[in-house]
């Protein structure tokens, strides 16, 4: 018997005649007999690989053939954006078998929410938080929708798993367990990861049950085509995207909001017909720019990541990316885009504004060939986590029994094994800071609980993440989206203050600071908006391969020869670099040493500490380097670096505020606590450890600094 043949024949009646399918693919096929049999699955294919088919068809199956009842399959995404599109889909496909799907998210209006509630679907989309709203809400037909939850699918389960958010679905799947009396079947939806095994395992946690990682080898085996050019900035890395593809469908990929602003903006300017994506344009805009995307040929849209999780934008021609993401697995996601269509091939052409952004690109594309992928590693010791989930559960349950939290949350694997004695440190410090109170015997939200979390039915307690103050901008009565703060600020008493919101121009005419709007009408002059964001450094890995290319003389033959020239011009600014060994420059003049670790900014962060600890007065540290000077009198740099402990370098890291403040629910816990948290999350004592172990060779020559 084929794998088709164990589908409910229903299922199969409709593959053939409704979807008009001759075959399905490798991942679809190998995913039948383990989910039928209800094992934990995780599924791992490119981006447009048939994954949500390959989980549905068999999950569709189950439906038929066990009649279950409704609601029987949670649909878990990160991105609203990505339910509403998945939603078409899974329409199709549930109405085929006779069977509903919803969506359900913030943006869903009350009445459709409502008859979600009194009529539930067979698979409902949504994302972990609001699965939250529906346990804590005071209306008890979203708590009892779930009870009959048999499935769980996680779409871009990588994306959960690496913070904080993943542990708090975890949670939440944990209390709808209890509730439903049965433990419900997890299946992870993934692009390529570098420890797939690993993350099953995260997934299914203490479950019972068979696990299965599948994972077919690739369809499209042709080469894909990855170019480097090196433009030097964005105004030319726009003349390039106007000249090259022309004709074609072209996604380009920037790391910022405002970078997508500026380009879009400078792509227009061109006359190029060009759409925008990100996370602070209007749901209507986003949607609209999206669907003229797709139904598009000739044209370009602009986005931030949020278009790196499979939101369909129909067949690409070309992926751009200005600069580089941080990342090896992001690229690939990134990658993923293209090559969809038969006898096309997956390509990358990298557009790097700056040496930093040259060397970047260069590094992931260097561990990409040689087959890096960063593991998908989940943050360590989410404390924070469990007290969110305290609180709900307070909320839920109108009271939660002193001990009964590890009836509903005791079998994580985070917290399985957390001692009494550090439960009880972390429930005082609640009780003293007014989050929780008790009787003695129940424990309720305190004075403060609601202070800091109740506006909005509590929307602040449901998510695990920061979101910071956002103004509204509106034009008539249509919202466009939301901006930053400091992108209304006047430089001058009189300037007038033009933002870029879609990649057009806006001028400001008034804001209400009580209302969070922002009035604007259209401007001709280019506009500029900024949102504040936490600077994110490369990792280790990055770091290391970006020394070996500043060491070495390859060429690779994807490399223009702009980017040739300037990787020359680097090497050779840089030629005071060893292979095997660190460099430190000594400039006697200033009286200033700089290091040149190349180890990632989480490794320099730990050992600026430490030499601050040992006497030296640390000027500045980033990805690459450390620079410091060491009063008179007090040793040399090069000894107080050769005197550093890789053991008291980690235990005595301090992190510093910024940590603190992007770690939410962090005031709920003790302070040394959070430190903790911190401190096993930046710290890695290997990449430590073998920074230290380089040997060091003290230079003088005339040098530069790093890389701008």
């Amino acid at each position: 018997m084929s794998f088709v043949e164990k589908l409910d024949p229903l299922v199969q009646h409709h593959i053939v005649n409704t979807l008009g399918w001759r075959e399905l693919r490798d991942l679809q096929e190998l995913s039948i007999d383990p989910i039928l049999n209800g094992d934990h699955c995780l599924l791992l294919a490119p981006t447009a690989g048939g994954k949500t088919e390959a989980a549905l068809l068999p999950i569709l199956s189950r439906i038929c053939s066990e009649n279950w009842p409704p609601l029987s399959v949670l649909y878990i995404c990160p991105l609203k954006a990505l339910l509403n599109n998945l939603g078409v889909r899974l329409e199709r496909y549930t109405t085929m078998v006779g069977r509903r799907s919803a969506v359900w998210h913030g943006d869903i209006p009350a009445n459709e929410r409502l008859k979600i509630r009194r009529e539930p679907p067979d698979i409902l989309l949504t994302t972990p938080e609001s699965l939250e709203a529906l346990l804590v809400s005071a209306r008890p037909e979203g708590r009892e929708i779930l009870r009959t939850a048999r499935v769980a699918v996680i779409d871009e389960i990588h994306s959960f798993a690496a913070d904080d958010r993943g542990w708090h679905l975890l949670a939440v799947l944990e209390r709808i367990c209890r509730l439903a009396g049965r433990e419900i079947q997890r299946i992870g939806l993934s692009a390529t990861v570098g420890n797939p095994d690993q993350l099953l395992g995260w997934l299914a946690g203490h479950c019972e049950g068979k696990r299965t990682v599948t994972n077919p080898p690739a369809a499209n085996t042709a080469p894909a085509d990855v170019a480097i050019d090196f433009v030097g900035n964005l105004s030319n890395a726009a003349v390039v995207i106007s000249r090259l593809h022309r004709g074609e469908k072209r996604l380009v990929f920037c790391d910022s909001r405002s970078q997508v602003e500026e380009l879009a903006g400078l792509l227009r300017a061109l006359g190029l017909q060009t759409y925008v994506s990100h996370s602070s344009l209007s749901v209507e805009d986003r949607r609209s720019a999206e669907a003229a995307f797709v139904e598009g040929s000739d044209c370009v849209i602009v986005a931030t990541s949020t278009l790196e999780l499979g939101i369909d934008v129909g067949d690409l021609d070309r992926v751009i990316q200005i600069d580089a993401p941080n990342t090896v697995a992001s690229f690939l996601q990134r990658l993923g885009r293209s090559g969809r269509r038969a006898g096309q091939s997956r390509n990358c052409l990298f557009l790097t504004t700056s040496s930093r952004g040259l060397l970047r690109a260069c590094a992931i594309v260097q561990l990409w060939l040689e087959g890096f992928v960063e593991p998908v590693e989940p943050p360590t010791q989410p404390l924070h986590v469990l007290v969110q989930q305290l609180m709900a559960l307070a909320l839920q349950l109108s009271g939660l029994g002193v001990r009964d939290w590890r009836c509903w949350l005791g079998r994580l694997p985070p917290f399985a094994g957390l001692g009494d004695d550090i439960f009880q440190r972390i429930l005082d410090h609640l009780l003293a800071q007014r989050i929780l109170y008790s009787d003695g015997i129940r424990l309720g939200l305190g004075d403060q609980a609601h202070e800091e979390f109740g506006r909005r039915h509590f929307s602040e307690l449901l998510s695990v993440f920061t979101t910071p103050p956002l103004l509204a901008v509106v034009h008539g009565r249509k919202e466009l989206g939301q901006v930053d703060q400091v992108s209304v600020a006047r430089r001058k008493p009189d300037e007038a203050v033009v933002l870029s919101l879609g990649g057009r121009s806006w001028r400001v005419q008034s804001v209400d600071w009580t209302a969070r709007q922002v009035l604007v009408e259209p401007a001709d002059t280019q506009g500029r908006t900024s949102w504040l964001g936490t600077r994110r450094g490369v990792s280790y890995a990055v770091a290391r391969a970006t020394h070996r290319l500043l060491t070495s003389n390859h060429q690779d033959a994807g490399w223009s020869r702009r980017a040739c020239e300037q990787l020359g011009k680097l090497r050779a600014q840089y030629s005071f670099l060893k292979p095997d060994s660190d460099v430190i420059v000594a400039d006697p003049s200033h009286g200033r040493c700089l290091w040149h670790t190349l180890a990632g900014d989480n490794v320099n962060m730990v050992l600026d500490q430490a030499l601050e600890r040992s006497g030296v007065e640390v000027i500045s540290s980033d990805d690459f380097s450390i620079s410091g000077t060491v009063p008179k009198g007090c040793g040399s740099f090069d000894r107080a670096i050769r005197d550093l402990d890789p053991d008291s370098a980690c235990e005595l890291f301090c992190p510093p505020p910024q940590l603190a403040e992007s770690l939410k629910f962090s005031t709920c816990l003790p302070a040394e606590m959070v430190t903790g948290i911190l401190r096993s999350r930046v710290v890695h004592w290997q990449a430590i450890q073998q920074t230290l172990q380089r040997i060091r060779k003290l230079i003088i020559p005339n040098t530069p600094s790093h890389p701008s």
